[in-house]
């Protein structure tokens, strides 16, 4: 597989809205392309990603010039595919969330190295997509498009309805039929247009590839297929962020769940910018992607030596990382193997069991993509895959209040008396 470079040479079709960003280039073949609402290359059908020419020269001054940014990803601009002014436009300015020193639970697993939780719960709409979304927005407005739209998971749908309602576009999302109540409610709050799709995200999915293609999506920028690369990048601000958080150095491992696998390519994308910058020491890092056992295609291609990703059919309660068929499967395989860390999925159980860890250890309420994150660090601890003297970095990418479903069957009142002293007593509670 082509790896893309980080210096490159300016197209002359690039304008100053894409900052930095040279080109599209392929991921396979390395062909590049002229920016632009494309997510395929034309000679291999490879997958695009931007290429840039980013600030080599003085890292302390662009360290200083980041640090002197907005608390939000736009201190990063110089680094992403926006223009200078981004700030002055209406957007929900994500990011800069919390990294959470988590003592509690290091204690509890028996981590010894230190534990942080990059607790991505704390974005406008409670979930790390607002970061994606935020940079396809940027580019749909570069590019004249009209309607946000994507196929979605949930979180996905509610930032994307969030970030079109605050900039003023049109939204059109499409979601499985079956999906969370409260992420149904949250995507469809925004006032935009929110259609349930009979069938898996797999079948949204390639319903979304379609319409893309008819003269009925014209217009349409669609945050996960046509404006991809683009999107792709807001993930690359989770890399920027714990490394400076933990003062401008990466960690020993990172745990990072998968869903279509972008977001742990990207943040191994960003690390290796970071060094390439000279913000950050150059040192060897591990990457562990986190699959729900009923829908780890991933790790399972990676337990058997595989190089390709088996599709499957979803079957959990994490249906936020329930894609059978995760686009970026192969790369997330070859950055496993590269970092020498591993992929690793928990059941059902074994997710609920980790959200309530999480929260009382650390009074952080994951979404079930947090619990298989936390719930594959402790069987990584276990099995003996990831060094507990280590300094280890897990992202929550959501909050628990909208996944409420996974863990009411097993959360309730520790009891229910009346309102006196002595009912209080003979509950065993004084």
């Amino acid at each position: 597989m082509a790896v893309q470079t980080i210096a490159g040479t300016h197209d002359s079709t690039t304008t100053p809205p894409f900052g930095p960003a040279a080109a599209l280039s392929c991921r396979e073949c390395g062909t590049r392309f002229p920016l632009s609402p494309v997510f395929a290359c034309e000679e291999c059908f490879g997958p695009l990603e931007v290429a840039y020419d980013l600030p080599l020269g003085d890292p302390e001054s662009l360290r200083k010039r980041i640090e002197a940014g907005p608390t939000s990803i736009w201190r990063y601009a110089p680094l992403l595919p926006v223009p200078a002014d981004v700030t002055e436009k209406p957007n929900l300015h994500p990011g800069w969330t919390k990294l959470v020193k988590a003592d509690n639970l290091a204690r509890e697993l028996g981590i010894t190295g230190g534990l942080h939780i990059k607790d991505d719960s704390g974005n406008p709409t409670h979930s790390f997509k607002d970061r994606v979304v935020a940079i396809a927005l940027e580019a749909a407005r570069t590019f004249g498009l009209t309607t946000l739209s994507c196929s979605s998971t949930g979180n996905l749908a509610g930032a994307v309805g969030a970030a079109a309602a605050r900039a003023g576009f049109r939204s059109c999302v499409f979601i499985p039929h079956d999906l969370e109540q409260g992420k149904v409610v949250m995507a469809a709050v925004y006032g935009g247009e929110l259609v349930g799709i009979e069938g898996s995200y797999d079948d949204v999915n390639r319903f979304c590839s379609e319409l893309i293609g008819d003269p009925i999506g014209e217009g349409w920028g669609f945050v996960n297929v046509n404006l991809r690369p683009y999107y792709g990048e807001g993930s690359k601000t989770l890399a920027y962020e714990i490394c400076e958080q933990l003062g401008w150095r990466i960690p020993d491992n990172l745990v990072i769940p998968i869903a279509s696998g972008s977001q742990l390519t990207k943040i191994d994308k960003g690390l290796r910018e970071l060094i390439k910058l000279g913000l950050v020491e150059d040192r060897p890092y591990k990457i562990y992607g986190a699959q729900a056992e009923g829908c780890s295609p991933v790790s399972a291609a990676f337990k058997a030596g595989h190089d390709v990703v088996r599709p499957v059919k979803p079957d959990t309660i994490a249906k936020s990382l329930a894609i059978g068929n995760p686009a970026d499967g192969p790369y997330v395989l070859d950055i496993a193997r590269r970092t020498g860390g591993a992929i690793e999925d928990v059941n059902d159980e074994q997710v609920v069991d980790a959200i309530k860890l999480l929260a009382r250890t650390e009074g952080i309420f994951a979404e079930t993509a947090g619990g298989v994150t936390v719930g594959v660090l402790k069987k990584l601890i276990e099995t003996g895959q990831l060094d507990p003297a280590a300094e280890t970095v897990v992202l929550n990418t959501g909050d628990g209040l909208k996944t409420l479903d996974a863990v009411a069957p097993t959360t309730g009142p520790t009891a229910t008396i009346r309102p006196t002293l002595d009912a209080f007593r003979e509950a065993g509670l004084a």
